[in-house]
């Protein structure tokens, strides 16, 4: 029996992560069970309890990265200020990122979802949206964050709302519409927040 060091086991524990996330945002949390997750990865069923206690385990750990890996790639990466709102808006609200659900917001494909798990993926999911918000707060109000922080998760929850129902549309001039009238939308309440 081959024996592998701590090393392949964080590696193989990041890839279960990585590919649930993805498979979580495209088939939902329900609707992934442990074997397509497992197989995913390329292992299996049998390998998933050396990595974590439950599914639930997994869902929370995977939703906690979900939005970290958000908060690197898109929010900390965007200009400062006004440039980086609107950057931040146009992308989410785009229809390349409607079309990416695997590699998308897990905001838009998973809110319904993560409302009605358990405390500790409410929990985890809170946590990490809150880092992405703090990060648009930052562009909001650059001088005082937290007093934009309640701004930003309505914009944040504004955007998830518009891309869901683009998702959902089989109409596809009247969901691309839709993200613009989003696009518009948003930025408009940037622009009246700034005046207050």
């Amino acid at each position: 029996m081959v024996r592998y060091g701590k090393e392949h086991k964080s590696e193989t524990r990041r890839r279960i992560i990585e590919r649930a996330g993805r498979r979580f945002k495209q088939d939902g949390i329900d609707g992934s069970g442990v074997s397509t997750l497992m197989k995913d990865a390329g292992l299996t069923n049998g390998a998933f309890y050396a990595h974590f206690a439950s599914k639930d385990d997994l869902v929370t750990t995977a939703i906690a990265d979900q939005l970290k890996v958000q908060a690197e790639s898109v929010v900390a990466l965007a200009a400062p200020g006004r440039a980086g709102l609107e950057q931040i808006v146009r992308g989410y609200l785009s229809p390349q990122h409607r079309e990416m659900l695997g590699d998308g917001c897990p905001n838009a494909a998973l809110l319904d979802e993560i409302g009605r798990c358990a405390e500790t993926t409410r929990q985890a999911y809170t946590d990490g949206v809150l880092i992405l918000v703090e990060g648009i707060a930052e562009r909001m109000a650059p001088d005082d964050p937290s007093s934009a922080r309640v701004k930003a998760l309505s914009l944040l929850g504004q955007m998830a709302g518009t891309l869901q129902l683009s998702r959902a549309l089989t109409d596809s001039r009247l969901a691309n519409e839709l993200l613009d009238q989003g696009v518009d939308n948003a930025l408009a309440l940037l622009d009246a927040w700034q005046r207050v």
